[in-house]
């Protein structure tokens, strides 16, 4: 005659199966945040990349050509840093034309830091009048700091204190005109470095050299 199990007995086997679905519970949970976070980290990496890869597309068709504001000033063929309007504004070329519309291949580009945020503007002229509006275009969120640093030549570069790295410590953050020279034509920069603080991922320095003259 088969016997039941105790009321004990089936306490003991519920505290049991409760505590394995408790322990794989958090294992599963432990697992589903670890892949969620890597994604995320992954999402971040791939726009982060994808943002200076845009940035550095443009500064390696750099144009030295300067441009006129809305206002009819003469903006500089790159300027930059936070004393300048724009974070960085230069003048590109290579602006394909498939459809081969009445336009140069030059381009004005604007980047900006603004919400915590990079953005990427255009114009569909060079010279803009004053109801030219431009093309503004998300780059990558969750900038909580931006630091331009130019190079004036390559004759001021110096090594890092590990001798491999660029020291570039004392290179200049704004490349604007001196006001007390006006009418000097801005020289471009030989060479810029961009310092993003990212949130999630702290400091991100890339550098860019501009293509000879």
């Amino acid at each position: 005659m088969m016997q039941g199990f105790t009321l004990v007995e089936v306490l003991i086997a519920l505290a049991i199966t409760a505590f394995v679905a408790v322990v794989s519970y958090n294992g599963l949970s432990t697992v589903i945040t670890g892949v969620g976070s890597t994604r995320a980290v992954a999402e971040q990496t791939w726009e982060l990349n994808r943002a200076l890869m845009i940035l550095g597309r443009d500064l390696r068709h750099f144009s030295p050509r300067p441009v006129r504001d809305e206002f009819g000033e003469t903006e500089p063929a790159l300027t930059g840093g936070r004393a300048a309007r724009f974070m960085l504004s230069f003048t590109r070329a290579g602006w394909h034309n498939p459809l081969e519309h009445p336009r140069s291949n030059l381009q004005r580009v604007n980047y900006l830091w603004e919400d915590d945020a990079l953005w990427r503007e255009s114009y569909p002229v060079l010279d803009r009048a004053g109801d030219t509006g431009g093309r503004r275009v998300l780059l990558l969120d969750g900038i909580t700091g931006v630091r331009l640093l130019f190079l004036d030549n390559v004759d001021s570069l110096r090594p890092g204190s590990r001798g491999t790295a660029i020291d570039s410590r004392n290179w200049p953050e704004n490349w604007i005109p001196d006001s007390s020279q006006p009418g000097l034509e801005l020289a471009p920069p030989s060479a810029l470095e961009v310092v993003l603080e990212i949130e999630g991922m702290g400091e991100v320095r890339s550098l860019y050299a501009l293509p000879p003259l």
